[in-house]
């Protein structure tokens, strides 16, 4: 039993070193050690496992317990931009805006529209938008970029693209809002285009082995090449004029090192107002979180919510309210 006991220990405190090491990835690029990324891809998973181990070490009335929880709380903040619980806010925003990868409308772009057509939103970020994004109702519209587009209600004075690399793109457009400018940044990282029937578990382990050598080629390299595309990113933002609403599929998980660039300039909404899981991709029946919406602080999030009542897509909408300051 002691054995055992020796072990579990070891194993438990493995598994909390690989959860604080993920918050290395904010100094850490990837074209340096692009595995740390990795762990944060797997921080769910090891959340959850780190949870039942306490659990296994109360019910055991072992003092070892005292000791992981509070080393746990470590992660509070980190946990906290997977799930959060935020009180409702009683103010109103006066900009209520849409993120949402579309596909390219393989479900339909009558039933995209209608949808997006019925939320009633002042902009919508669109993502993967293939050949059209027309959303009827909204006079005001960037579509000459491929893979991002926006439409607005209200006008929209000037664009222009950021600098990516990749098979990824983003571009800014000044907004209008009653009088207030507001940069709004559409973007979308470079994708790791999987092949499902390479992903998808196997009975049989070799082949198992071979799909995990498969998920890392792809994985890696386009780590490396998110650095330079989120930089780009991260740039346009201290260069702006105007304060900054943006959006867009990052095709990076929260703790990693394209969101730890991101939320050095600017802030989370989920992590602000968010309510229960900020989970937005399903094709892959596991938690991930890719979609987001971040701001300036004179941009003040009121709202946040990933609207799970519609499949439309192989993301969730991301539904969010601010308040222009």
């Amino acid at each position: 039993m002691k054995i055992i006991r020796f072990f579990s220990t070891l194993f438990h405190a493995g598994v909390l070193i690989l959860l604080l090491a993920t918050s290395l990835n904010a100094v850490v690029p990837p074209q340096k050690f692009p595995y740390l990324n990795l762990l944060s891809l797997a921080f769910p998973v090891l959340m959850i496992l780190n949870i039942l181990l306490c659990l296994w070490w109360i019910i055991r009335g072992k003092k070892r317990a005292i000791i992981f929880i509070a080393v746990s709380l470590l992660l509070i903040k980190p946990t906290g931009r997977w799930l959060n619980w935020n009180p409702k806010s009683t103010e109103n925003g006066n900009l209520k805006v849409v993120s949402f990868n579309i596909k390219s409308g393989h479900s339909g772009l009558e039933k995209v529209y209608d949808y997006l057509k019925n939320q009633d939103a002042d902009i919508v970020f669109g993502q993967e938008f293939g050949e059209e994004f027309d959303i009827p109702g909204f006079q005001n519209k960037v579509v000459d970029y491929p893979i991002v587009a926006i439409n607005s209600k209200y006008k929209i004075l000037k664009t222009g693209k950021i600098a990516t690399s990749g098979n990824g793109n983003s571009f800014y457009a000044d907004i209008d809002i009653n009088g207030k400018m507001v940069r709004c940044i559409n973007l979308y990282l470079t994708p790791f285009a999987f092949d499902k029937k390479k992903v998808k578990p196997s009975e049989d382990l070799e082949t198992n082995k071979t799909k995990i050598r498969y998920v890392l080629k792809r994985l890696v390299p386009t780590f490396k090449e998110h650095q330079p595309e989120v930089a780009d990113i991260r740039q346009a933002v201290l260069d702006s004029p105007y304060p900054v609403l943006l959006a867009g599929d990052f095709n990076a998980v929260p703790n990693s090192y394209e969101y730890y660039q991101v939320s050095s300039v600017l802030d989370d909404a989920f992590v602000k107002v968010g309510r229960g899981s900020s989970t937005s991709f399903h094709d892959y029946k596991f938690p991930i979180r890719i979609d987001y919406f971040f701001s300036s602080k004179e941009v003040e999030p009121i709202s946040y919510r990933v609207d799970r009542s519609v499949k439309i897509s192989d993301h969730y909408p991301v539904i969010a309210t601010f308040k222009i300051n």
